[in-house]
């Protein structure tokens, strides 16, 4: 009898230990997770169209949070801990970059750096214009845009930004507030943003509602495409989810 309580002493013993690997290795792995999201990078979803053709609704990128130095916004949950970033550097003009809302640090908006501190924008029949220069732009043809839902056909252009930085942007109109505007001075410490798809997009063009995104907002810059669905079937058609993936995609760099 005593033989048999060591044997059975001796595997649960073994039992609780393996017990305690397993959870010790999840902690671990949250750990690492954790450290990874805050300090290297961070997945997002694109679901709106504001970005397209660069960024489409159903893309997942990844962010690098290293790329500006980090603020309290590339801690999780944003904890108010410090102002400020550390190790801060600013974008470079044509960056695409993750920020949160000035008006509403919860909400993620993804866009591209138009202008830094001190340069001045303005949009004139729907023709970017920075520092008092024509942004020059040439037609490359059409584009279907369907994130809205029903395909709208856009002109698409190659734009070139003042430092030489090439971008493909979508046009609708040359009318309305959004294609004439006043002059925009950046503010210190501030960014100007804009969406590639110039008419369907809610940017810095609007002070009310963005505005200038100071540079604590900045999350981080957008790499490359991970993962894209073109989620248009019904979520239990599960035959089609293959056919859904947009697998050219996969793996693809932000530009």
């Amino acid at each position: 009898m005593a033989k048999r309580k060591k044997i059975s002493s001796a595997s649960s013993s073994a039992s609780q230990s393996g017990a305690f690997e397993f959870v010790k290795t999840i902690v671990y792995a949250l750990l690492i997770a954790v450290v990874i999201r805050t300090l290297a990078f961070e997945p997002f979803y694109i679901p709106s169209g504001s970005m397209v053709p660069t960024l489409l609704v159903g893309d997942y990128i990844f962010v690098s949070k290293f790329s500006y130095g980090y603020s309290h916004f590339s801690l999780p949950f944003a904890p108010d801990l410090f102002s400020g970033r550390i190790f801060g550097s600013y974008p470079k003009p044509g960056d695409v970059v993750v920020f949160r809302l000035p008006s509403d640090p919860s909400i993620d908006y993804v866009k591209r750096v138009i202008g830094l501190p001190g340069d001045t924008i303005q949009v004139t029949d729907g023709q970017l214009y920075v520092n008092g220069k024509e942004v020059p732009r040439t037609e490359i043809g059409t584009y279907v845009d369907t994130s809205e839902g029903a395909p709208i056909v856009l002109k698409e252009f190659n734009e070139n930004l003042p430092d030489g930085y090439t971008h493909h942007i979508l046009k609708a109109t040359s009318q309305g507030f959004a294609n004439n505007t006043g002059v925009y001075t950046v503010p210190p410490g501030d960014l100007f943003m804009m969406g590639d798809n110039r008419d369907n997009s809610e940017d810095s063009r609007f002070l009310n509602a963005v505005g200038y995104v100071p540079l604590e907002n900045v999350v981080g810059r957008a790499q490359f495409v991970f993962f894209s669905i073109d989620a248009q079937d019904p979520w239990w058609a599960f035959w089609d989810w293959p056919f859904e993936i947009r697998w050219n995609r996969l793996f693809h760099p932000v530009h």
